[in-house]
């Protein structure tokens, strides 16, 4: 469901609860569906006896997929055309997640309206865990 360029400016935004209380399970479960077994988000002993952090972590990947949700659930899946991040800092089990996507642009290209978008999610804390940025195409 593309929205109407029309209804969106620059300095809009949308903010999701993309996870709460991220569990030691659901980085498991991403773990298989990936295929990434990396034992710094599988195996706690490994993680904190040799790899010296205090537990497991999420995949940075699980961490963009969950954050991409506050882009599909604003622009639908049909919209989104490119996104990218820089992982800033490990989640852990227990953390909840917030992003917040911002309206940094609204322009004409190649025949299509587009919204550029930058992307910041935060722990409960308030600590910034990914950064990136987005464009998506507007009806």
């Amino acid at each position: 469901m593309a929205l109407k360029a029309s209804a969106l400016k620059v300095g809009d935004t949308h903010k999701e609860r993309v996870v709460e209380n991220l569990s030691r399970t659901q980085i498991v479960q991403y773990a298989g569906a990936s295929g990434d077994y990396n034992p710094l988000h599988t195996d706690d002993r490994f993680t904190t006896e040799v790899a010296g952090y205090p537990s497991v972590f999420a995949h940075g990947m699980l961490t963009m997929g969950m954050t991409g949700r506050v882009l599909t659930d604003w622009f639908g899946v049909e919209g989104l055309g490119s996104y990218g991040v820089r992982f800033v800092k490990q989640v852990f089990p227990g953390d909840s997640l917030t992003a917040t996507a911002t309206v940094t642009a609204v322009r004409d290209e190649g025949g299509q309206r587009l919204a550029d978008l930058e992307v910041v999610t935060v722990n409960q804390d308030g600590d910034v865990v990914l950064q990136g940025t987005a464009t998506a195409r507007l009806g």
